[in-house]
């Protein structure tokens, strides 16, 4: 498993660049389904226990990693784990970053790009506002974090993630690797833990809700924009987006990758001859 993630590292960062952003789109797009399938649920869920709830949102959220591994796509969070082919010398600084701010790059596109179409299909205007509703309460609770939680978060969020990875270097059939994905990426959404990327989908998608959806709606769902004073463009970069990216960071490519290359990966220092080290001794 290890020897697999550090190949599929070097590989990973020596892609076409064009490839590596297109791909990054993708994954983008595939979170945001997750993430629309997810809120879509939990719209209909309020008369049920808060675990109750959480628990299947998780499960229908696992749809957004299981299109990215299984349909192939570049996904900044699980590519943490390229780390472990720098660790190992195989893989330039340069490359890392590269890849990490080329996938970025793209997850923000994808996401943003599918926020957008939802908000033109007036999906959220469904249920009578339910699905709306539900996608602002995400949105302005997800921006009124204060930093350090939202680092935690994050930071819980990608070792779930980057395990699911891991597990997924296991797998022998598309089934496996789906079995291998849900338990890990449902127990980080139950758990209320912060993704970048689903992130790039969750707030956007609220932000366009608050701003553009017509009075009609305001008046189903018995709120106002004002009710939501958390969600903002600014608090969306930096109460959430920035801590929460270096919480993924630090969870996936240290708590996880950089682990895993330590135990399985790092060559051992060769022990010195006893008769040299006596010499240097005296």
């Amino acid at each position: 498993m290890a020897a697999k993630a550090e190949d599929l590292g070097v590989k990973k960062a020596n892609l076409n660049i064009l490839n590596m952003f297109v791909l990054g789109i993708l994954a983008g797009a595939f979170i945001a389904l997750g993430a629309i399938f997810c809120t879509t649920v939990l719209a209909g869920t309020s008369a049920l226990p808060y675990g109750i709830q959480r628990l299947l949102g998780g499960t229908v959220f696992t749809l957004g990693l299981i299109l990215v591994v299984v349909g192939g796509a570049e996904l900044f969070t699980g590519n943490n784990l390229i780390l472990m082919a720098f660790a190992s010398g195989k893989v330039s600084l340069a490359a890392l970053l590269r890849n990490w701010v080329v996938v970025y790059t793209g997850n923000f596109v994808g996401s943003i790009a599918t926020a957008i179409i939802m908000f033109l299909s007036t999906q959220y205007s469904f249920g009578g506002g339910a699905v709306g509703t539900t996608a602002l309460a995400i949105a302005n609770s997800k921006s009124g974090l204060d930093f350090i939680p939202a680092v935690a978060l994050g930071i819980m969020c990608n070792a779930l993630v980057c395990l699911a990875v891991w597990l997924c270097y296991s797998a022998r059939s598309t089934t496996d690797k789906i079995l291998s994905i849900i338990p890990p990426i449902a127990a980080f959404v139950a758990a209320g833990f912060e993704h970048s990327v689903a992130n790039m989908y969750f707030i956007p998608i609220g932000l366009f809700i608050k701003a553009g959806a017509p009075a009609e709606f305001w008046t189903a769902i018995g709120k106002t924009a004002g009710d939501y004073a958390n969600l903002t463009w600014a608090n969306f970069f930096l109460k959430n987006l920035l801590p929460v990216t270096i919480g993924n960071i630090i969870g996936g490519a240290f708590m996880v990758g950089l682990v895993y290359w330590f135990i399985y990966l790092r060559k051992p220092v060769a022990a010195k001859p006893a008769v040299e080290q006596l010499q240097k001794s005296r």
